[in-house]
């Protein structure tokens, strides 16, 4: 009789504590956050808006999120479809669906102030002050470059497409009601970035800020992003969705004699392959994007890999099979 009354008695602490959960999750889940906007405006400068065009449809791949799948074949065939919105991504999370970029006063971006969209960029923080999903790492792009993307995107022809708002699972609600935090620059943002040209230096704030290899190839947490091992050496799994059961794991890329994937390539063979474009049938890397990219942003990006301190991590196929 003891024993049925204890365990009684932690039945419902239990059920307290999960109810308790619950309701904690329910109020905090859409929390807002503090983030000043950035003193950032849009240039009606035609240079500085090809600039933005340069990185939305090249290095900053803004064209494979704010574009829906159907389009991709255009990308990649070197069109340039409006950034209208409406990719769906189906996570764990719950189903999140990208927003509308062009300037429509009511459905894009025409209803956001220039400081709102720096401050996304910048911070993670949306227009209502709730944390962005944190897809972009783009927190430490330079004044000019954010500037140059939100002129090029102020310069769009404006689409209407309204866009749903993210679908969150009770995983996703209590990621954000906990885990899921607005994360802004790692350093004060530079004015610009590195002249352009072939440089180490280039290649570095390519990598990490703008064409986001770091992220990619980086083994990270599903649930928040964090890395969860080293920088650049790979290990990142992505299902492949025409092929349930199939996942695409990013190579290293640092210059590990042993395991790094492009440690014996000449640099006329790295910038072959991503003139290339896609060869793995439903790669999540966006080739299209960086096939338009410079030979001097290249060969900067290939230069900066070959620099890195060397790191011993087997990734295995690229392609590999999960049960």
């Amino acid at each position: 009789m003891r024993a049925r009354r204890v365990f009684g008695y932690g039945t419902a602490v239990l059920a307290v504590c999960g109810v308790g959960l619950i309701g904690a999750v329910q109020l905090r889940w859409d929390r807002t956050f503090t983030a000043a906007e950035p003193a950032l405006r849009a240039s009606t400068d035609p240079a500085v808006i090809e600039r933005g065009r340069y990185l939305a449809y090249g290095p900053a791949h803004c064209a494979y999120c704010h574009t829906t799948t159907e389009q991709w074949p255009a990308l990649d065939a070197g069109e340039q479809p409006p950034l209208s919105g409406g990719a769906v991504f189906k996570l764990p999370l719950g189903t999140f669906y990208s927003p509308n970029l062009t300037p429509d006063p009511e459905t894009g971006i025409g209803r956001r102030t220039d400081g709102q969209l720096a401050r996304i960029l910048r911070h993670g923080v949306r227009a209502d002050g709730r944390a962005a999903m944190p897809f972009m790492t783009y927190q430490n792009l330079s004044d000019e470059d954010v500037v140059a993307l939100i002129s090029f995107l102020r310069a769009q022809p404006p689409v209407r497409n309204e866009v749903p708002d993210h679908e969150l699972r009770p995983l996703g609600r209590a990621l954000f009601a906990f885990v899921i935090r607005p994360a802004g620059p790692s350093a004060p943002p530079p004015p610009a970035g590195p002249p352009e040209g072939p440089t180490i230096e280039r290649g570095e704030y390519l990598a990490n800020n703008v064409a986001e290899c770091a992220f990619c190839h980086t083994k990270r947490s599903l649930m928040d992003g964090s890395a969860k091992g080293p920088l650049f050496a790979g290990g990142l799994e992505m299902a492949l969705e025409s092929e349930p059961g199939t996942v695409l794991v990013s190579p290293n890329l640092t210059p590990d004699p042993a395991t790094g994937h492009i440690q014996d390539w000449s640099e006329e063979k790295f910038i072959d392959r991503f003139r290339a474009g896609t060869l793995i049938e439903g790669s999540h890397m966006p080739w299209g994007a960086y096939t338009r990219m410079t030979d001097d942003d290249l060969r900067a990006i290939y230069r900066y890999l070959n620099s890195l301190e060397p790191v011993y991590y087997e990734t295995g196929a690229m392609v590999q099979q999960r049960r």
